[in-house]
């Protein structure tokens, strides 16, 4: 299993879905993600590996903008984010609304790079950094929470850094 493979494909080659049970599943090429309105963000980070990082600045399309242009179901509470290497992470919509996460492409002022995530990654601040998953290619809503890539390997399946919930 690869778990952080950069993608090889150029944003030229980039596109973000989004689907499940929602109203209207959509496929966002670079410029069409690009063309939505984007906002910077600066937060806090914290790795599993007992680690912080104070105050980092990103810049991204806030997941309200997505959710309002697909319209989940109101069955649809939970959210797998799908990136290369067919990493997975599983969250809770409500993690991810109210202005608290968002599709970066920017971080301290410049692109993404691959390093980062690039060209797009998701930034969930309030969960450990393991549910925002680098090289992001889709969201996909549900009413059932599938586990992600880590959740399968033994870790938590929330990941509140607050409470320390980093394994099973």
């Amino acid at each position: 299993m690869t778990m952080g493979t950069p993608a090889t494909a150029g944003v030229a080659d980039w596109s973000l879905t989004l689907d499940g049970e929602v109203e209207r599943p959509v496929v966002l090429d670079w410029a069409a993600f690009n063309a939505l309105p984007m906002r910077d963000f600066e937060t806090d980070i914290h790795c599993v590996t007992k680690w912080s990082k104070l105050g980092t600045r990103w810049r991204g399309v806030d997941i309200d903008v997505l959710v309002e242009l697909v319209r989940p179901a109101p069955e649809a509470r939970f959210v797998l984010a799908k990136a290369d290497g067919d990493y997975t992470a599983n969250l809770r919509l409500a993690d991810l609304t109210a202005g608290q996460a968002i599709v970066a492409v920017g971080y301290e002022g410049a692109p993404l790079s691959a390093e980062h995530g690039g060209p797009a990654r998701l930034v969930a601040p309030r969960l450990y950094f393991w549910k925002s998953a680098k090289w992001l290619r889709g969201l996909h809503f549900s009413q059932f929470d599938y586990k992600g890539t880590w959740e399968k390997l033994g870790y938590h399946n929330y990941g509140d850094p607050w409470k320390e919930q980093r394994y099973r």
